[in-house]
């Protein structure tokens, strides 16, 4: 049971951390006049404030007025008002497993479709979004909610939370999970640190023994069990190191990070069994059996393509550190985002 509850706590939060768990579209929308692409791919949207023979000087929402030298520009073309630019592209609040301090707009609504399952995400709000996530077997339901605003130039942060439950395969589990976050940079290129602490709520059964010197026919002792099942909790403190860097206008090279450290250890009964000679072949002692509660690491690199001013794809692989071995996951992290 021990080792069930472990195993069902790593895969809620897995999942909550996962592709989807707790993110949040920043897709911006600005009236822009301009698009500016760099010679590397970078694009800048906003309106040109001016220009001569040496720079130009756009103002972005995202950052501002930013001075452009003319030799390092490739295009300059106009755009509809209301069109999304590079700066506020999909995806820019999430990575593979966590989510960063970029701030959600009203009216920011998408869904994230994982190889697990979808999740739906929806921006009541400017700087709140809240959301909804479950597998394709519909377990578990979890839902989200995220509030992120700027703290300074090139700064960004803010708190979520994430509650859910098992379901109809495990009913009497629950998990709540507030959480932290603050990102460094632009919606380009970012280094993000998010910190939380995951709790797990479910039924755990305790059983106790009592070796008895009375012989049996097929054993020298005997022993007497009682079990209770009552409500229990674990819990477990979750960080996560992620970050973006644009490669050009289409590919971002995308890392991301999870960490749950190791919890509490207990200890629980166990039988053993030992074989002798002779017509009572068996003789039962008490073992008092130590549950480990392991730390994890899981390390995912990859790529995102921005399809479309609506549409991203992302994949990356997948390493996961457990029980003192490193397993490189066979399946890719693919995740696709649609907005709706």
């Amino acid at each position: 049971m021990k080792k069930s509850t472990g195993l069902i706590l790593t895969v809620l939060v897995m999942i909550c951390f996962g592709g989807a768990a707790f993110g949040q579209n920043a897709q911006d929308t600005i009236s822009v006049k301009h698009k500016i692409i760099k010679q590397n791919g970078v694009a800048f949207v906003g309106k040109i404030i001016s220009q001569d023979a040496r720079e130009v000087l756009i103002e972005t929402e995202e950052m501002g007025l930013v001075y452009i030298p003319k030799h390092e520009i490739k295009e300059i073309s106009m755009v509809n008002a209301g069109q999304k630019g590079i700066n506020g592209e999909l995806f820019s609040t999430r990575y593979f497993l966590t989510t960063n301090g970029f701030p959600v707009k009203k009216g920011d609504n998408y869904i994230q479709w994982n190889l697990f399952g979808p999740d739906f995400q929806f921006g009541i709000a400017d700087h709140f979004g809240v959301g909804i996530m479950t597998s394709w077997v519909g377990m578990p339901i979890i839902g989200t909610a995220k509030y992120s605003l700027e703290l300074g130039k090139n700064l960004h942060g803010g708190l979520g939370f994430l509650g859910g439950t098992g379901s109809w395969a495990y009913p009497e589990t629950g998990l709540l999970l507030p959480f932290g976050f603050f990102a460094i940079g632009n919606r380009m290129n970012n280094i993000n640190f998010s910190a939380g602490y995951g709790a797990l709520f479910n039924e755990r059964t305790v059983t106790t023994y009592t070796l008895k010197n009375t012989p049996t026919e097929y054993s020298t002792n005997s022993y007497t069990s009682n079990s209770r099942t009552f409500n229990d909790s674990e819990g477990r403190v979750l960080f996560s190191v992620a970050g973006t860097f644009r490669l050009n206008n289409k590919f971002s090279f995308v890392f991301d990070s999870f960490f749950m450290l190791a919890g509490k250890e207990t200890t629980s009964q166990v039988i053993r069994e030992t074989y002798i000679d002779g017509n009572r072949g068996v003789t039962y002692s008490i073992y008092n059996e130590v549950n480990k509660r392991y730390p994890l690491v899981v390390l995912v690199p990859g790529l995102r393509f921005q399809a479309s001013a609506n549409s991203s794809f992302q994949f990356g692989f997948t390493g996961v550190h457990f029980d003192g071995e490193f397993i490189q996951v066979p399946i890719p992290m693919v995740q696709w985002f649609r907005k709706i």
